[in-house]
């Protein structure tokens, strides 16, 4: 393949079109903060029990967040941002999981011990140098998702690495911090969250920015899952590790893609951000080749112009009360239908801020005198232009709702475009499931933490440590190396690392090595489909199913069965003479080849399933149908 120079194209190479060098030539670096729940029956800083997911609640509670000066005199840029949105916050709770703490009416608990020891756990895994007091800090949570408006964490370990491939891959930090709400909606001026989750104890694990491409990303969160899990510690249901996921590229500064859960879609999410990045400083680029200035024209209410337009969804918007605003963006011309990633132009990066801060989240939010879309006709771009004051070329949208919302509206308009002279903006970038990100809110900045007086620091002695350490599972990469020392293929290696099964494996290995090959156990216990979750780790039923099997009672094919009981093979008699009983009462044949496929289904659901060998029903079955 060769190196692509997405900037030479008017359009953005899709995830699977670029190679290595083309992710090196764009300077792409990718860093992760993985979050992952602790197992544990206490939540974080309170006795509330942690791990009780709910979809009922018994109240709600109702708050608004507001911004205030720091120490320093300062307002951070997130809360402002927040602010503006004038957001209504619900909590919705259920009394055996929330009490007053979670709702900042209560002081902190002393921290759950047993979340601390398997917290210090992984950070000795990660190869992490620990540190000897535990010092929490309150770290600014702005989007509502915490009660208290901050998060209590405190860092446990730095400067370790993980082998990844022929090298290895920075660890920065592991914290140990209270989960955050979970969100139930966010339409208009109201954000939902559920409580469930509140306070739970989490870790968050910090790498360097090394990874070099979008598949190196997802494979190292991957490889931080395994070794988490390794310790029988972590919750693994739906939710319970998120990633956030670092971009950022030459020219451009670190943006944030929130809450990725499936590493299917990280590569491509990081591609199409890499790629957004890219695309932003061209249009940057372009702007300054213009000259153009930031605009800064205000934005002019046109209701009035549009009143009778026959545009459907702007009329009816009108005629239920909506207001109509207009803004200019001299500079801008042709430049919003710029492709900045697959399917995706500079106009969403402003509909996007559009929708976020000044809450007009119907679709479309805006409409743009360049756009080839649903819009009004060009008589009233032409009134529209006349109050505004702007020139015959220059691009205008048009943004409807309530009053306040569209002089919002108009303003970050205005901040997005003048925000495209400088670059790219830092961001906290939303996850969609097309693959491509959309603006969630400022990147927060270094400023957001600061010490706790509620806390006091936590000694974390030697004897501790080595106590801990005495106990630590296997890493990944070292099951991988012992599985494949044995004869298991890389690929079933790879699988059994990561399963309930790995150390059922090596009990039998260990007992039955010489009766039944590495690669066929693997095999036969990744495969095994069982009703009963606790039956692949149950020794003493496979040392059953492994004597029947080396005396004969049983097949290989009984083992993939469903069920706890195994059944009991046939001798090739009995089996040949159910066969001729099962072939007499099937239908008469209509082709060989179709009738093979149907009628050896059909075998293989019958009695004969588990009791003899498929290879050789499928001989008797090819005999039969030759000599009709």
């Amino acid at each position: 393949m060769h190196t692509h120079d997405p900037l030479k194209e008017n359009r953005t190479p899709r995830y699977g079109e670029l190679n290595r060098a083309d992710y090196a030539a764009l300077g792409l670096m990718v860093g992760l903060e993985v979050h992952q729940q602790l197992k544990t029956t206490r939540k974080l800083f309170c006795r509330c029990p942690a791990g009780h997911r709910f979809n009922s609640h018994d109240a709600e509670i109702l708050r608004h967040m507001r911004p205030t000066l720091s120490e320093m005199g300062e307002y951070d840029g997130t809360a402002l941002m927040e602010f503006k949105t004038r957001k209504e916050i619900i909590y919705r709770i259920r009394r055996e999981t929330v009490c007053t703490y979670e709702m900042d009416d209560a002081p902190p608990f002393e921290i759950d011990d047993d979340a601390l020891d398997v917290a210090l756990q992984i950070s000795a895994l990660l190869g992490l140098r620990l540190v000897d007091e535990l010092h929490i800090a309150r770290k600014q949570y702005l989007d509502g998702s915490i009660p208290a408006g901050f998060q209590r964490t405190g860092i446990l370990g730095i400067d370790g690495a993980i082998p990844f491939k022929e090298g290895r891959v920075g660890v920065r930090q592991l914290s140990i911090e209270e989960d955050s709400c979970r969100e139930v909606s966010d339409e208009g001026h109201t954000r939902i969250y559920r409580a469930d989750r509140l306070g739970t104890p989490l870790i968050e694990v910090v790498t360097e920015p090394d990874m070099r491409t979008p598949q190196d990303g997802a494979a190292v969160a991957q490889l931080i899952r395994d070794l988490v899990r390794a310790t029988g510690r972590v919750r693994t249901h739906a939710g319970g590790a998120r990633q956030d996921v670092n971009v950022s590229v030459r020219g451009g500064v670190r943006n944030e893609i929130k809450g990725v859960d499936s590493y299917k879609l990280m590569p491509e999410l990081i591609h199409n951000e890499a790629l957004r990045q890219a695309n932003l400083l061209h249009v940057r680029s372009l702007l300054q080749a213009r000259g153009a200035i930031a605009p800064t024209a205000p934005g002019v209410e046109v209701t009035a112009q549009l009143r009778q337009t026959p545009c459907d969804f702007l009329r009816e918007a009108i005629h239920g009360g909506a207001a109509v605003h207009a803004v200019a963006l001299p500079g801008f011309e042709g430049l919003l239908s710029h492709p900045i990633q697959p399917g995706v132009t500079f106009l969403k990066e402003i509909a996007d801020r559009v929708r976020v801060i000044a809450c007009l989240d119907h679709r479309p939010n805006l409409i743009c005198s360049e756009d080839s879309g649903p819009n009004i006709s060009s008589g009233e771009w032409g009134r529209v232009r006349r109050a505004l004051g702007a020139k015959r070329a220059e691009p205008i949208l048009l943004v409807w709702g309530p009053e306040r919302d569209c002089r919002t509206a108009t303003q970050e308009v205005l901040n997005r475009a003048a925000e495209a002279l400088i670059g790219v903006p830092s961001e906290t970038r939303q996850a969609f499931a097309d693959g491509t990100t959309g603006f969630e809110r400022i990147l927060p900045g270094p400023e957001r933490m600061y010490p706790d007086t509620d806390l006091p620091p936590i000694t974390i002695t030697p004897a501790r440590i080595a106590r801990l350490k005495a106990g630590l599972p296997e890493p990944p990469w070292a099951r991988r190396e012992r599985l494949l020392s044995v004869g298991v293929g890389l690929d079933l290696a790879e699988r059994l690392i990561r399963h309930a099964a790995y150390d059922l494996f090596w009990a039998l290995y260990d007992e039955r090595g010489e009766a039944i090959s590495a690669q066929g156990l693997a095999s036969l216990l990744l495969d095994r489909r069982c009703d009963n979750p606790a039956e692949i780790s149950a020794l003493s039923w496979w040392r059953a199913q492994l004597d029947a099997l080396q005396a004969g009672r049983i097949i290989p094919e009984a083992l993939w069965m469903k069920g706890e009981v195994s059944p009991e093979a046939l001798d090739e008699a009995a089996a040949r003479d159910l066969f001729e009983a099962l072939l007499g009462s099937a239908p008469a044949p209509l082709n060989l080849e179709a009738e093979e496929a149907a009628l050896m289904g059909a075998l293989m659901n019958s009695p004969l399933r588990g009791r003899a060998r498929g290879r050789l029903i499928r001989q008797w079955l090819r005999q039969a149908l030759e000599a009709r």
